[in-house]
């Protein structure tokens, strides 16, 4: 009774967001709708969140967007079935991941980029709903933001009906939110939106094309020999898409001192994804706001999902009532919903506590901004950055230089392998010129992080040139995790190793 309750209020919420969000996409509303019925009802097959509700979510449209807008023109027949075979690609990657146990991807992604693309992302789709909610239609300049401010720098052109639904909009959901987060305020300002024109008081543009029926089978529609073109998009949304579902059920899972699977998450989250592209739908994952209402709705079990799923399906023979639906309303209901995206407070923190990751998380952000709809680009650099961060930091070998009366001290710092070891043998020269009258090596090895075999056959050759140079040479202070390698290599004649 519990799940049933939490799923219909969850329905409830997604029905217009999922117009919305295939709106944000390119795609007909109705791939929204058919993308919140099957998948969330088989993702709850497979869950490991209770709470997670699977379906359209905005960062995964935008995702969508930018890998078929510069493929094929947005609403056609052809950008249609490019994005049932994109949902494809993007389930079976998934489930891939997911049977392959390799969960650990999910964090792949550095948290710095994340801290770039995702203000960054939400910058854009905020952007790209704002020409709806001021009733404008702008030059195709093929940026959000420019279209945005092409926008607002034309008042003349606004849509004072547009203008009006979409305050409306806003005021209604942030009204119910403060009231209580499970009053629908989404469902509400689609309500009074529907009923102003239904009666005719909205000139401005509408839904209009929500067919109503049962599913339908469309897997005959994709284009399978454009799939090859698609596997670099698709890989990239399996990827950063599903970092909002494991951050979500992470978090639950944390708060209520629960198990959480990432492996079948991942699996979930793809045979969602197969399914909406065999009923007409589009690339989803899961919803933190509406996995939010079902937990608050009182969800005990993942089959809270399901019985969403069930509520969408039961409802798409009446979908035509959402014809009079304004736009504006749509593009409101996205705004509202990304603006709690718009997180730039870490990313101006980000500078104080590593210029390196700060750099990638800003250069991330404004290669999202100014690439778009080129996201994938954006994301490859973001983490091409924190790949070279990584190697750079790898090669960054500290080596402090102390002495004790004739003993000289030193302390490495980092990680002793291939691309740092000859570091030390440039230090020990520089030391024994500096300190002629030296007699004693320690080597402190308790600040270094790892040794490989490189670093570890340096440090035997770097004790056999001090005691060819007259210095007693130990070592102590050994990371445990290379002890037994760093024994094998020093080996027992070389002096006491702690």
């Amino acid at each position: 009774m519990y799940d049933a309750i939490a799923g219909v209020s969850v329905a409830m919420v997604g029905i217009p967001q999922s117009l919305a969000y295939a709106e944000l996409a390119g795609l007909p509303p109705i791939a929204g709708l058919y993308a919140g019925a099957l998948p969330p009802l088989l993702a709850a097959i497979f869950a490991s969140s209770p709470y997670l509700q699977t379906g359209p979510v905005a960062i995964t449209a935008l995702l969508t967007y930018s890998a078929l807008s510069t493929i094929a023109t947005p609403g056609s027949p052809e950008y249609v079935g490019l994005g049932l075979a994109l949902a494809l690609v993007v389930g079976v990657v998934r489930v891939g991941l997911g049977l392959l146990r390799a969960g650990w991807l999910a964090y792949l992604m550095s948290q710095p980029m994340l801290l770039g693309f995702v203000p960054a992302a939400a910058v854009l789709i905020a952007s790209s709903q704002l020409p709806k909610v001021l009733g404008v239609s702008p030059p195709g300049y093929g940026n959000e933001i420019v279209e945005a401010g092409w926008g607002l720098a034309h008042p003349a052109q606004w849509s004072l009906a547009a203008l009006a639904m979409g305050a409306m909009t806003v005021l209604v959901v942030l009204g119910a939110r403060r009231l209580h987060p499970l009053v629908p305020g989404v469902l509400l300002a689609a309500v009074v939106g529907i009923a102003v024109s239904a009666l005719g008081f909205y000139p401005a543009p509408v839904v209009d094309d929500i067919p109503s029926g049962f599913l339908p089978f469309t897997l005959d529609e994709i284009p399978w020999d454009r799939l090859p073109e698609l596997l670099l998009p698709g890989a990239i949304i399996a990827l950063i898409g599903f970092t909002e579902a494991a951050s979500i059920s992470r978090r639950f899972a944390s708060e209520e001192r629960t198990r959480w699977n990432a492996n079948r998450e991942f699996i979930s989250q793809g045979v969602a994804n197969v399914a909406a592209s065999a009923v007409g739908g589009m690339p989803c994952g899961g919803s933190f706001s509406r996995s939010s209402v079902n937990r608050m709705s009182g969800a005990r079990t993942r089959w809270s999902g399901a019985f969403t799923g069930l509520t969408v399906l039961a409802f798409l023979p009446f979908a035509t009532v959402l014809r009079p639906l304004p736009l504006a309303v749509l593009g409101a209901i996205v705004i509202v919903a990304v603006v709690s995206l718009m997180r730039f407070r870490p990313l101006l923190r980000l500078w104080r506590l590593s210029t390196p990751q700060a750099v990638i998380a800003w250069t991330t952000f404004l290669a999202t901004v100014l690439l778009a709809p080129r996201l994938d680009i954006a994301v490859l650099i973001g983490v091409g950055l924190s790949v070279a961060v990584f190697l750079w930091r790898s090669l960054q070998l500290e080596i402090d230089v102390e002495t004790e009366g004739t003993t000289l001290r030193f302390v490495p710092r980092g990680v002793l392998w291939f691309g740092t070891a000859q570091r030390l043998d440039t230090v020990l020269l520089d030391a024994l010129a500096a300190h002629p009258d030296a007699d004693a090596l320690v080597i402190d090895l308790g600040r270094l992080g790892r040794i490989d075999t490189t670093g570890a056959l340096m440090l035997r050759s770097v004790l056999d040139q001090a005691r060819g140079a007259g210095l007693r040479a130990d070592v102590n202070g050994i990371p445990p995790q290379s002890r037994k390698l760093t024994e094998r290599v020093l080996g027992p004649e070389i002096g006491p190793l702690d």
